[in-house]
């Protein structure tokens, strides 16, 4: 029995993704419409018979002027809810960045964990997957979910652009703190197949008090080493900058970083200008617009994670398997 039609859809601020998607997948974008009132209320729904259709719907949940990160997810809510009113046979969320995925735990006394709440919120309109791109914690993500979930990784986006920078130097895969110490060992041993030699690790101490981060010590060797510094995310850019530091003070013969996520608020794009790096890396997961225009041309690296969501949706589709593409 072949599977029902395939039905992909874009909100609005993730037209220009959806599109890559839509050009990689051989699927059009459907129809739909998002209708803004007066009084700051909204509307959206499919302008196109969605009945027991196989949809996915592409929305990357990170804020950007005139659309917070809380006012696409409830766009996002309300136009599932219209698909599963209007009989969709299952719908897909496809989320390449997931909002409020960073809190995921009490780190004070009455503390929230948003993470759960905005699975709930998924959930409650009846979503029948979710989809996402390196989370920022997989354990956390995998357990707030009821639902099925996927998680696609950017690792071999990665290595296909760093193998050639590397070419024969000596490399080592620095985590900026404990907690990514196994993200920086499955991209060592991924880089260790691809370059067929070894590779080292490190990562660096890391504190943060009161919104300040602090530490300096590198445990690990990056002498006369080229330093690839991993993280799923960019913020202020403050930890990738201390990273990059402290690797070159240790003798590392130069730095890249690499990020699925750049988020880049604040003074990133001062913080990384003034931060060693030979090159940063990230995915298209949120456009660099918060950077400016210099510095994303001489420095900054974006990869297209579209083709790989693309190729996720269409095993998902027919029923095929997601672990060949985190088998890299």
């Amino acid at each position: 029995m072949s599977p029902p039609d395939l039905c992909l859809f874009a909100l609005a601020e993730s037209h220009a993704y959806g599109e890559k998607v839509s050009a990689a997948l051989g699927v059009p974008l459907a129809a739909h419409e998002e209708r803004a009132f007066e009084d700051g209320e909204h509307k959206t729904r499919p302008l196109v018979n969605v009945r027991g259709r196989d949809v996915y719907v592409v929305h990357s949940l990170y804020g950007e002027p005139g659309a917070s990160a809380n006012d696409k997810l409830c766009r996002l809510l309300f136009f599932i809810g219209a698909l599963k009113d209007a009989s969709a046979g299952r719908v897909t969320a496809v989320l390449p960045y997931l909002c409020y995925a960073r809190k995921d735990r009490k780190t004070k006394f009455r503390d929230p964990v948003i993470t759960r709440y905005v699975a709930r919120l998924i959930e409650a309109v009846e979503t029948d997957r979710v989809v996402t791109i390196d989370v920022h914690n997989l354990a956390a993500y995998q357990n707030a979910f009821r639902c099925r979930i996927d998680h696609l990784e950017a690792r071999k986006l990665f290595l296909d652009h760093l193998a050639p920078l590397i070419g024969a130097d000596e490399v080592v895969v620095v985590s900026p703190d404990v907690g990514g110490v196994k993200r920086a060992e499955e991209l060592r041993l991924a880089l260790v197949r691809r370059l067929k030699r070894e590779a080292g690790t490190a990562f660096l101490e890391k504190y943060r008090s009161a919104g300040k981060v602090t530490g300096e010590a590198v445990i690990g060797d990056v002498q006369d080493k080229v330093a690839v510094i991993i993280d799923d995310l960019i913020s202020t850019g403050g930890t990738i900058a201390r990273a990059a530091a402290a690797c070159r003070q240790r003798g590392a013969t130069r730095t890249y970083a690499l990020a699925t996520h750049g988020v880049f608020v604040g003074d990133a794009g001062r913080v990384l200008a003034a931060a060693d790096l030979a090159g940063l890396v990230v995915t298209d997961t949120i456009p660099p617009f918060r950077l400016p225009a210099e510095f994303a041309r001489d420095k900054l690296t974006v990869l297209e994670s579209a083709p790989l969501v693309a190729t996720a949706i269409r095993r998902l589709h027919e029923g095929g398997s997601l672990v060949e593409l985190l088998d890299v």
